[in-house]
């Protein structure tokens, strides 16, 4: 009796982490479909807004659900007092904290860390041309997410299924 309680045990964790796996890859193409209408929303808060860019950060957040929600309300802030960390700064500190938090992978993260390089150091035109660059980058990245979740998004549940039957066989 206690070696079939074990091998359910195993059997239920492995199909778990293999819904876990599947339900980052679900969630991946949304969290980037999030983030390009949010930094869509920047661009307009930026271009025809006239507001500074830690309450239109805010504003962003207030509009989001998490993890992306934390992620523009830390770096408002963080350019706020007492801190008062420039854009840049703020952002990627941001990034830091709460990146862990998303499904997203490294190549998002990384046009947001370019994309804060330029934040509220240049003029409106040249922010949003930044902004647009952004946006079709993660544009790209979610095309390659959408594919990566049809290919990949059954396979892991099936894996997570077969990994901890082998591992029961393997056992017993």
């Amino acid at each position: 009796m206690l070696k079939m309680l074990g091998a359910i045990m195993i059997l239920l964790a492995g199909t778990v982490a293999g819904w876990i796996q599947a339900r980052r890859f679900a969630a991946r193409p949304g969290e980037i479909r999030r983030l390009i209408l949010s930094l869509q929303r920047l661009e307009t808060e930026i271009g025809y807004g006239f507001i500074p860019l830690p309450e239109a950060l805010r504003r962003i957040g207030a509009q989001n659900r998490e993890p992306l929600k934390k992620l523009f309300t830390d770096a408002a802030d963080a350019m706020e007092a007492p801190r008062s960390w420039t854009a840049q700064d703020s952002m990627h500190h941001a990034l830091k904290a709460n990146w862990s938090n998303t499904s997203m992978k490294t190549p998002e993260r990384e046009v947001l860390y370019q994309l804060a390089f330029t934040l509220g150091t240049s003029d409106r035109t040249s922010q949003k041309s930044h902004i647009q660059s952004a946006v079709r980058a993660l544009e790209t990245e979610e095309a390659q997410a959408l594919e990566e979740q049809s290919r990949y998004e059954k396979m892991s549940r099936s894996l997570g299924l077969l990994v901890g039957a082998f591992i029961v066989i393997l056992i017993y």
